[in-house]
C-alpha cells in the first residue's frame, strides 16, 4: 500500500460560546490543516494538525502548511505499512516541525487501520475501555462565573476541571481558585493551568494562598527550569504541558524531576506513534498524564482517543479533545464529543471518522 495522493485543507473552527481565553492570547476561532492521503489500493486516510493560534508556541498553521509542501512530494510513493521507515524518512527531509508530522503519521495509522479492518487502537495494542473520562477547560475568567461553570461541568459528569490562571493580577486567580473550592470543593479535581504565564514569584504565592485546595497546578512557568526552581516552594502537584515537545524533552523532564505528572499533546509530540512510545515511558515510570492536543477537529480528536484508549487505566488523568468547543463536525454521525464527562471510543475501523468533504474547508494543495 503505497502513497499516490496528498491533499491540503484548510478550515476555520469557531469556538462555541467564544472567545476562549487564556494568560497569552484571546481566540475567536482557530485554523486548522486537514490532510487527505490516498493509496494504490484505493484506500483514504485523514490527519489533522491544529497549532494553538501563532503565539502560544513556535508551531503555527502556516509552519504546518509549508513543512507539508516541503515534505509531501518526497512522501509520494512510500510505504504507508512502514511507520518507522516513513518517520526516518520525514527527519531526513525536514528537522523538526513534528507538529507538521504528526498529520501525516494520523493519516498513516488511519490507513493502516482500514488496510488491516481493525481500529488504530488495536494497532496500538488494545483498548482497555470504551468509554474514556474527559476533563473541561475552563477559560480566563471572574470568580462567579467560574464557579458557576464550576456548578454546570460537574451536573454534565465531569469529574475533572482545568481553570485558565494567569495573564492578570495575581489576586484575582487566588481569588478565582477560592471561589470554585468553595462552590465544589472535593466533588471534582481542579487543575489551574497558567500556560507558562506565571514568573517563580508568582507561581509560588499562588500556590502558598491556595494551601488548603487540593488543586494540581499545570505549566506555571516558561520553561522546565524555571518549574523545578519552585518545586519544592510550592504546595501543590506540578505537571508540565508546553514544554514537551519530543521524547528528548519527556526524559529530560523526568531525568531533572521536575514535575509529578505530564499533560501530553499528540500534536506536539508527533503523532501516533510517538505518543506511544511516551505513553510506555510514562507507565515504566509511573508518570499520570493527561491525553490531548492544542485543539482541532473529528480526526485529530479520534487519534487522542484511540491512543488513550490503550493508556494503563491508574495512568491516565484524563482526556481533553476540543469536540465540544466546535460549532461543526466534520462526521455528522460520529463526531467527538464528551457526553456525560466522558468520551466514547469511536467504533469503526481506522479512527472510526469519515468527514463529509464538504466540512473539511478549502482545498490549499495537492500532491501526485
Amino acid at each position: 500500500m503505497k502513497i499516490t495522493e496528498i491533499h491540503v485543507y484548510q478550515k476555520d473552527l469557531p469556538i462555541v460560546d467564544g472567545p476562549y481565553t487564556m494568560s497569552t492570547m484571546t481566540l475567536h476561532s482557530i485554523d486548522t490543516t486537514i490532510i487527505k492521503i490516498i493509496t494504490d489500493t484505493g484506500l483514504t486516510g485523514w490527519g489533522e494538525v491544529t497549532p494553538l493560534g501563532p503565539n502560544y508556541q513556535p508551531q503555527h498553521a502556516l509552519g504546518a502548511r509549508a513543512a507539508l509542501a516541503h515534505m509531501a512530494p518526497d512522501l509520494i510513493g512510500h510505504s504507508c505499512l512502514n511507520t518507522l521507515l516513513l518517520r526516518r524518512h520525514m527527519d531526513a527531509l525536514l528537522n523538526g516541525h513534528n507538529y507538521a508530522k504528526a498529520a501525516i503519521d494520523i493519516a498513516i495509522m488511519d490507513l493502516i487501520g482500514k488496510h488491516h479492518g481493525v481500529r488504530v487502537c488495536e494497532l496500538l495494542g488494545g483498548a482497555t475501555s470504551e468509554r474514556l473520562p474527559a476533563y473541561y477547560a475552563v477559560g480566563v475568567g471572574n470568580p462567579d462565573e467560574s464557579a458557576r461553570t464550576a456548578i454546570e461541568k460537574m451536573k454534565q459528569g465531569y469529574q475533572r476541571l482545568q481553570f485558565k490562571i494567569g495573564g492578570r493580577d495575581i489576586a484575582t486567580d487566588i481569588e478565582v481558585m477560592q471561589k470554585i473550592w468553595e462552590t465544589v470543593g472535593r466533588k471534582v479535581q481542579i487543575v489551574a493551568d497558567a500556560n507558562r504565564g506565571l514568573t517563580a514569584t508568582q507561581a509560588k504565592q499562588f500556590s502558598l494562598s491556595c494551601r488548603n485546595i487540593p488543586l494540581i497546578m499545570e505549566q506555571p512557568c516558561n520553561t522546565m527550569e524555571e518549574v523545578k526552581s519552585i518545586r519544592s516552594q510550592v504546595c501543590h502537584p506540578l505537571a508540565i504541558d508546553e514544554n514537551l515537545e519530543s521524547i528528548q524533552d519527556v526524559l529530560r523532564a523526568i531525568s531533572m524531576d521536575v514535575c509529578d505528572a505530564f499533560g501530553l499533546k499528540i500534536s506536539r509530540l508527533g503523532g501516533i506513534n510517538t505518543m506511544a512510545t511516551v505513553r510506555d515511558i510514562c507507565e515504566a515510570r509511573a508518570i499520570p498524564h493527561s491525553m490531548e492536543d492544542t485543539w482541532g477537529g473529528d480526526i485529530v480528536s479520534a487519534a487522542i482517543l484511540h491512543v488513550a484508549a490503550t493508556v494503563k487505566p491508574e495512568m491516565l488523568e484524563a482526556v481533553w479533545t476540543s469536540g465540544n468547543y466546535i460549532e461543526e463536525h466534520y462526521d455528522p454521525e460520529n463526531g467527538i464529543a464528551a457526553d456525560s464527562g466522558h468520551f466514547n471510543l469511536p467504533t469503526g475501523v481506522g479512527l472510526g471518522i469519515t468527514p463529509d468533504e464538504s466540512r473539511i474547508g478549502q482545498l490549499l494543495a495537492s500532491y501526485s
